[in-house]
């Protein structure tokens, strides 16, 4: 991947105060506008921009990221899909996304689970009612923050009345998270992020993805059994719902969320968990440091890993894999 010289000074109005990261898509930045809010920038990388194609995909991720509101989806702030480098900037997450904490600091207690997973019920049901399929939720693209979990990353998300830009025998998405129908490459709809939302949940609760990793994860999410080992047997069934091989058997996002809600422990467990608010409380102390002491495009180690996530949009983690007919699936 080619590099840039140096890093901008600014993107559009946004004062670049340092790189957060970088991936196959291009450059995420912490930005500053002109008043003083910290956003992240992406950039796309210069082999890209020149690429018709993927200026209407990234096209296509800032228009899907913008119908959708929410509480817990991370708001567009600014974009411009015709820049010479194609640029998207969104609110700021100081906080670690769930990949990073369970990675970090192993799976969460399921009462915390149960919390998690009304948030994102929540998220997916701004995400439906706004007309997008989002068609990558996964452990990376939930960032945890201070007030509950933000979903990002509508690179390969669907929109009702939209053409479809994916080309006729490819598979695009993050295998481990995928429905069925994704992994065939049927229509998806949202039915298809009830699935995922059980992938995540059991990630969540056991620290690996329900179906396995690697060649092996195609057959399993069409055919195969999920794992639930280190999946609390209370929550087992809700999940086993979720991740049902025919869309139709899934639950709606609405019994999904009463039964959450209702199994959930009286008294609600504080938000976020304890190290997770330890990890913001570090990150928000040091954007505070550099906002007294430096301009310069030096960016801390432990503000970089949210980056990662935004990076996601189908060009890193997310596996673009050739279709069923090839008999692997």
């Amino acid at each position: 991947m080619r590099t840039p010289v140096s890093d901008p000074l600014k993107v559009g109005p946004y004062r670049i105060v340092g790189r957060l990261g970088s991936g196959g898509m291009g450059w995420v930045y912490l930005g500053r506008s002109p008043a003083g809010r910290e956003v992240a920038v992406k950039v796309v990388r210069p082999e890209l921009a020149a690429e018709p194609e993927f200026r209407e995909r990234f096209a296509r991720e800032v228009a899907a990221a913008r119908v959708v509101s929410g509480a817990y989806t991370a708001a567009v702030i600014d974009a411009d899909t015709e820049a010479e480098l194609p640029w998207l900037a969104t609110m700021y997450v100081p906080g670690p996304s769930l990949a990073e904490a369970v990675r970090t600091d192993g799976p969460l207690p399921e009462e915390q689970v149960r919390r998690l997973g009304a948030f994102l019920v929540e998220a997916l049901q701004a995400v439906h009612h706004a007309g997008v399929v989002h068609r990558d939720l996964k452990p990376s693209n939930v960032l945890l923050a201070s007030d509950g979990p933000r979903v990002i990353d509508f690179g390969i998300s669907r929109v009702d009345g939209a053409p479809s830009l994916t080309r006729v025998g490819l598979i695009v998405g993050t295998p481990p998270f995928m429905s069925p129908e994704q992994m065939k490459g049927a229509r998806v709809g949202p039915e298809s992020d009830v699935f995922s939302l059980g992938g995540v949940l059991v990630y969540a609760l056991s620290g690996h993805p329900p179906h396995g990793t690697g060649e092996a994860v195609r057959y399993q999410v069409v055919f195969g059994e999920p794992d639930f080992g280190g999946v609390p047997s209370r929550m087992r069934p809700l999940i086993a719902r979720c991740l049902a091989k025919r869309p139709e058997e899934r639950p709606r996002l609405d019994e999904l969320l009463a039964e959450l809600l209702e199994q959930a422990p009286e008294s609600a467990p504080s938000w976020p968990p304890p190290k997770v608010r330890r990890t913001i409380e570090i990150r928000v102390s040091e954007l505070d440091a550099r906002r007294k002491v430096s301009t310069s495009v030096s960016v801390p180690s432990c503000l970089m890993l949210h980056a990662q996530a935004l990076l996601d949009a189908g060009l890193t983690d997310a596996m673009v894999a050739r279709a069923v007919g090839r008999g692997s699936v």
